[in-house]
């Protein structure tokens, strides 16, 4: 897993990001659809 997915990860668990701020990045391309599958545990919806 990439540095920049886990540390998202930890973030994500500690509740100070959301899956909104997640998908942002996804959009940006900062991270991967798959990846944010990884961090939030399961499969988007709509994705």
């Amino acid at each position: 897993m990439r540095a920049i997915v886990e540390s998202l990860k930890r973030l994500y668990e500690a509740g100070r990001l959301t899956r909104a701020q997640l998908l942002e990045r996804v959009d940006k391309g900062t991270i991967t659809v798959a990846e944010h599958e990884q961090i939030v545990g399961e499969e988007e919806q709509g994705a």
